[in-house]
């Protein structure tokens, strides 16, 4: 058993809140304080000591949704929950929240029961579960009741596909509703699926076979529509609203404006959206299949929206929609038939790198990076003080990161189990070094030392920007 002390001595403490320069001391997988450098606060320390000496200490990443290991089209998710959590790890995120499915006509039970079986063993970092619900209907209006006192405290809704996953308004009603009385938070996929099956049809019947036309029938305006639609509905029932992987301008608009009167509305947006467009879907030779997601990537223009929402708290979280296919195999299944390209990209591992290269750039502080990234997206989802931050009492969730190493995005080197990279060639500068997941290192150095199964199912409370 290694030491169930660890001093990490030298760093810069970066929260959502303060930046200082500070020692940060754990003992039993907690942070148990932070003291100014050369304090005697450590005198006679016995553990290990970490030297973080001209680098960032800061919380592990909390990446908000995740799907390891899930079902779409015909075949599964290329990462399971053992590869992915360990990829996780590499890019400094030490917690997910992945998403527990009801199949139609299943019980919610049912559902959550085959993700808990999934991850359980697997893990390399702690994990939590939303549910997505397929059928809204009284019985599964009922277990949302008893999820939400298991810690499951997140019910994601569907406006799009039709025959899969989608309810109507007056389902989305009905579990706005329930949440309202429970507490639970509704996140919502808004896209009017309806309306963009209709534009898919007629695109394949027109011969638009592409990749692009994905992006192409997919548009801002159902976006836009469905964005609305859910905000006006959720005001309907007195409940609260979080809009997953917002892509486009007009969109971010139909947030702020909800925020501006006061709304309990948030958002969140993905690093696809903030650094790759419709521009990557147009690849030649079906190159542009590796970038088929929904929402789908935007126009370039759309960027300066969502980095300003970012900015302004308008999208209070940036997490990765990690749903990755490799593109020989499975993102070739849509090859003359861009309907059937599955759905997702990989980015589990990239999200806190691409966050802090945004930080150099200047379109984002080093605390909104971490508030972005690791603190919000904690207590939006009942998470918060055990993680999202470095504090007494804390879970010690601990990155070291250097921010003057300068690193290449590949597939080469990446950990994904996916044969590409969305972001492949891209010069990023700064590094994860080394990651603690409760106290343990499972990033030691740029060495994996973490195992599957140390990462623990963590329930949550209730979204804490509400309570």
């Amino acid at each position: 058993m290694s030491s169930t002390r660890t001093l990490i001595r030298g760093g810069l403490v970066i929260t959502a809140a303060d930046e200082i320069h500070a020692d940060v001391l754990i003992e039993d997988g907690r942070i148990v304080a932070l003291a100014a450098h050369e304090s005697d606060v450590a005198e006679g320390w016995t553990g290990r000591t970490i030297d973080a000496t001209g680098k960032y200490v800061i919380p592990g990443g909390v990446d908000a949704h995740t799907h390891m290991e899930m079902p779409f089209g015909g075949t599964f998710a290329a990462d399971t929950f053992g590869t992915g959590t360990r990829a996780a790890a590499w890019g400094g995120t030490t917690t997910i929240v992945d998403f527990a499915i009801q199949a139609p006509g299943q019980a919610l039970r049912a559902g959550l029961d085959a993700w808990y079986a999934k991850a359980d063993g697997n893990c390399a970092i702690d994990y939590a579960f939303h549910m997505i619900m397929a059928d809204v209907n009284e019985s599964s209006l009922k277990e949302m009741d008893l999820l939400v006192q298991e810690g499951i405290t997140s019910f994601k809704l569907f406006m799009a596909y039709p025959g899969v996953f989608y309810s109507d308004d007056g389902q989305i009603l009905r579990a706005m509703q329930r949440a309202a009385h429970n507490g639970g938070l509704i996140m919502m996929h808004a896209e009017n699926g309806i309306a963009i099956d209709v534009l898919v049809e007629q695109a394949l019947a027109a011969g638009h076979t592409d990749p692009r036309y994905h992006g192409e029938v997919r548009k801002v305006l159902l976006e836009a529509e469905a964005t609305h639609r859910a905000i006006q509905l959720a005001r309907v029932a007195e409940a609260p609203l979080y809009v997953v992987h917002v892509s486009a301008e007009e969109a971010v608009a139909e947030l702020a404006a909800a925020r501006d009167k006061g709304l309990p509305v948030f958002g969140e947006t993905c690093p696809q959206y903030l650094f790759l467009s419709t521009d990557n879907l147009a690849e030649p030779d079906f190159e542009g299949s590796k970038y088929v997601c929904s929402t789908p990537l935007r126009p370039k223009e759309h960027q300066a929206a969502l980095w300003r929402g970012l900015r302004t708290n308008d999208l209070q979280v940036v997490s990765t929609d990690h749903c990755p296919f490799c593109f020989v195999g499975q993102k070739e299944m849509g090859r003359g038939d861009f309907s059937k390209i599955p759905n997702g990209l990989p980015g589990v591992e990239n999200r806190m790198d691409l966050l802090h290269q945004a930080v150099v750039e200047g379109k984002l502080t080093r605390r909104r990076w971490i508030e972005i990234a690791c603190a919000s997206p904690a207590r939006m989802f009942g998470l918060y003080p055990r993680k999202g931050t470095i504090a007494p009492g804390a879970d010690a969730d601990v990155v070291i990161y250097d921010p003057h190493t300068e690193q290449t995005v590949s597939a080469e080197t990446h950990h994904m189990d996916v044969d590409y990279s969305a972001y492949e060639g891209k010069r990023i500068t700064g590094q994860v070094e080394t990651v603690l997941s409760r106290g343990e290192l499972v990033i030691d150095k740029r060495q994996f030392t973490g195992r599957a199964g140390r990462g623990q199912y963590t329930p949550r409370s209730l979204c804490q920007y509400l309570t």
